[in-house]
């Protein structure tokens, strides 16, 4: 990323006092020198949808273990997506987790997984479709299960780890996942990047809502970098705000080969099982919501999307 601060050009610096301005406009200005074509038209009239959803990963604990603060996250988080038990999770966890986002009107998502609770469902299994279509149905009926209980709904799909990964790039994946929540519910919501689930969703007739993840690279096919390449995952919380900004307002993401790429984000995911994950969370909601967007859960804007259409 260019230095703002040495990228800044004289005169603009001259001319504002920038040490006296809020933080939410010395991004704006870190954007406009990092990317001038942001300057063609004002900031308001650049989100691509003012309205957006706020989703973190939930319950990935597991027996006496937890993974992140949960509790925290749906202080800021507007859905959730819910461990089924396969990577993490367990009906102890899950019924907690469901409980809690019932009380805060938090939206509930299945996020299921590979079987592989020991590599947390981040490495291939080698699983005929057949097999990913009856875990994936065995975990959304789990959910759905507590959900009911908890007088609500599962709302959304949206597969974890390598399942997420594979599902984008594999058409057999994508189509049985998109059956088993077609058949389940025809009102879900598939939440994922652009690829062949997103497609397989949309032919069965189901919601997609694409997914930004704004602490991971991207290539410019629009799949992740692998997490086992240099810089896959970002670290730098000023930068991981900026791609945020950029990409709900502009509809542009900066991929790792340094081409600019076109994305329509529905939701942003915050992940919440590393070090300041918290505090970084908080951060992108509150500079979401001083750049006037508005934060609803996934239902909503989904909703709002298909009225303004």
């Amino acid at each position: 990323m260019r230095d703002f601060w040495k990228e800044l050009q004289p005169t603009l610096w001259d001319s504002i006092s920038v040490w006296h301005l809020p933080e939410i406009q010395l991004i704006r200005l870190r954007i406009i020198c990092e990317f001038p074509e942001s300057q063609d038209k004002p900031w308001k009239e650049n989100h691509v949808n003012p309205t957006i959803d706020l989703v973190a990963d939930l319950g990935e604990g597991f027996g006496a273990y937890t993974i992140g603060d949960d509790s925290d996250l749906l202080d800021i988080v507007t859905s959730a997506n819910i461990a089924c038990g396969f990577h993490a999770g367990d009906p102890d966890i899950m019924a907690a987790t469901v409980a809690e986002c019932v009380r805060r009107g938090v939206g509930i998502g299945a996020h299921p997984s590979f079987p592989d609770l020991r590599g947390f469902g981040r490495r291939d299994m080698g699983l005929t479709a057949t097999e990913v279509q009856h875990d994936v149905l065995y975990q959304l009926g789990a959910l759905n299960g507590f959900a009911s209980f908890h007088g609500t709904k599962v709302t959304h799909l949206a597969p974890h780890g390598r399942l997420g990964n594979l599902v984008a790039v594999r058409a057999d994946y994508a189509q049985v996942v998109a059956d088993a929540a077609a058949r389940v519910d025809n009102e879900l919501i598939v939440v994922a990047q652009e690829g062949e689930l997103a497609v397989a969703a949309r032919n069965a007739g189901l919601d997609v809502a694409i997914v930004g993840i704004v602490d991971r690279a991207y290539q410019e096919d629009g799949t992740l970098v692998p997490r086992s390449q240099p810089g896959a995952v970002l670290h730098d919380p000023a930068e991981i705000v900026d791609r945020t900004l950029r990409m709900v307002i502009d509809g542009k993401i900066r991929c790792a080969n340094g081409v600019d790429m076109d994305i329509d984000v529905d939701t942003v995911l915050l992940h919440g099982d590393n070090h300041g994950a918290v505090e970084l969370a908080r951060r992108i909601r509150s500079e979401l919501v001083a750049a006037d967007v508005s934060i609803a859960p996934l239902a909503e804007v989904m909703d709002a999307k298909k009225k303004a259409a």
